[in-house]
């Protein structure tokens, strides 16, 4: 399925939960190349989306890619249908309910908990990106922690304005509210303003997003300081959180914003805790819940500079991943005892929890690391970076350096120079500071806000006219 953040879209989990059937959900922002490429990988018998939304014609772009699949498949269409083949979803589904009209389907249905229930994509930010298989149980066990971390109840709203065909959307806005009995609230067009709006009417108790939501929501605050006594929870993830984001956070909402770590193939695994100090996450991205291990693995002792390789476990941990053209599965219980690779670079942060120091594949530099997190952290507080991406380049001995691909805030761009008087004024190490600045007018991205660094590489090595 792929719809904007309507109640039909958390109807048609759990109708896919009871009937036993497996969904796939495809975020709004996938256009034909992906789409067909996704159908395909699942066998999609049935594909459920919106007719037109935020300008783009949904139904018209399946129309053109339903009859090149492998195999037959049944378009669902929320809106206008065009044609007899075409299934509508509001006849079809809301007008009469699917039991009234089939009584005796459903006393067959038998629920596995642990049979594989939903297939996720992850954003690809590396390359084609990988399925992941998840089950009701792994999906339970991933909300379980942060449910029971913050008293999460039936008298609570929760909210997130992260889409709902994408893991913390499924999350916060289904499983979540669905475990606890407590209020989803959906915003299918963000803004800051949009975004406080809801806070304020909903009476949100838990809010979650990505970091990238909060500038805005700051920024909304200022313009129409609004009291919210309801909010207890306000968390951001991601692997960069900035530094000034947490500041200006407290400072707007007077509580602290919580640094949450997860991802899709295991669900919301740590988080900082009430009775941290209010800007913990400036040192922090959490302590693990009950349940999870977290293993940090390296050949040298493990520091700031030398991070090691984050690994994960717990019944939250998808049940297997699918990669690759051929989708080869790796089931990962059958692995390392269990043991997922998160492909996350971490260190402790010396109260039982880890600190980000960014991804695997971000690495730069040879024997000692340069630690992107927080280099690309202590940037975005520069008055004129508005974000910003460290990446690996090769100079003319083959030797890997620092590139700092920035957009910036304004007319003026910084010179190479001037960052790097700025980054050793803050007392950072001289062999981190960039060797090299690119400006873009913005970043590649994937349709979940991740910065595609694997095209900024290419561009910076290549020597191509832009990233792709």
């Amino acid at each position: 399925m792929q719809l904007p953040n309507w109640w039909q879209a958390c109807a048609l989990y759990l109708a896919a939960a009871r009937l036993r059937a497996v969904i796939a959900p495809v975020m709004t922002t996938i256009r034909r190349r992906e789409l067909e490429r996704l159908l395909s990988r699942v066998g999609a018998s049935v594909f459920v989306t919106v007719d037109r939304w935020d300008g783009f014609d949904h139904a018209d772009l399946a129309r053109s890619v339903v009859p090149d699949l492998p195999g037959p498949c049944r378009l669902v269409v929320l809106g206008q249908v065009e044609s007899d083949l075409e299934i509508d979803f509001g006849e079809s589904f809301e007008a009469t309910p699917w039991e009234q009209r089939h009584p005796v389907a459903l006393d067959d249905a038998v629920e596995d908990p642990d049979a594989v229930f939903i297939v996720l994509f992850t954003s690809g930010t590396s390359g084609e990106p990988k399925g992941v298989l998840g089950t009701q149980n792994t999906w339970y066990a991933g909300c379980l922690g942060v449910i029971e971390a913050e008293s999460i109840n039936e008298t609570d709203a929760s909210f997130t304005p992260n889409s709902t065909m994408y893991s913390l959307g499924l999350g916060f806005s289904v499983c979540i509210p669905l475990i606890t009995g407590a209020r989803a609230i959906l915003l299918d067009s963000w803004s800051g303003a949009a975004g406080l709006a809801v806070l304020e009417q909903a009476r949100v108790a838990v809010m979650m997003a990505g970091a990238r939501y909060y500038d805005e929501l700051v920024a909304a605050a200022a313009e129409r300081p609004t009291p919210l006594p309801s909010l207890r929870v306000i968390a951001a993830t991601g692997t960069k959180i900035p530094g000034r984001l947490v500041k200006s956070v407290i400072a707007a909402f007077g509580i602290g914003l919580r640094a949450e770590w997860g991802m899709t193939e295991c669900g919301c695994a740590a988080m900082t805790r009430a009775d941290d100090p209010i800007d913990w996450a400036l040192q922090s991205d959490g302590r693990p819940f009950p349940g999870y291990e977290f293993d940090i693995r390296s050949d040298t002792p493990v520091t700031p500079e030398q991070p090691g390789r984050l690994f994960v476990r717990g019944p939250a941990v998808c049940l297997a991943t699918a990669r690759g053209k051929d989708d080869q599965l790796t089931v990962i219980s059958e692995d390392d005892d269990g043991w997922y690779d998160t492909g996350d670079l971490a260190t402790r942060d010396g109260h039982g929890g880890i600190r980000l120091m960014g991804r695997v594949a971000d690495r730069i530099g040879k024997g000692f690391m340069i630690p992107v997190a927080d280099v690309e952290d202590q940037l975005m507080r520069h008055p004129a970076v508005a974000d910003v991406a460290v990446v690996g380049y090769l100079d003319e001995h083959d030797f890997e350096l620092a590139c700092a691909v920035i957009t910036v805030r304004g007319e003026t761009t910084p010179t190479l120079d001037e960052l790097r008087a700025y980054l050793a004024e803050q007392g950072m190490t001289e062999w981190y500071l960039p060797t090299r600045l690119e400006r873009l007018d913005e970043l590649p991205k994937t349709s979940t806000g991740k910065i595609r660094k694997e095209a900024l590489r290419s561009w910076l090595n290549a020597d191509l006219e832009h990233p792709s």
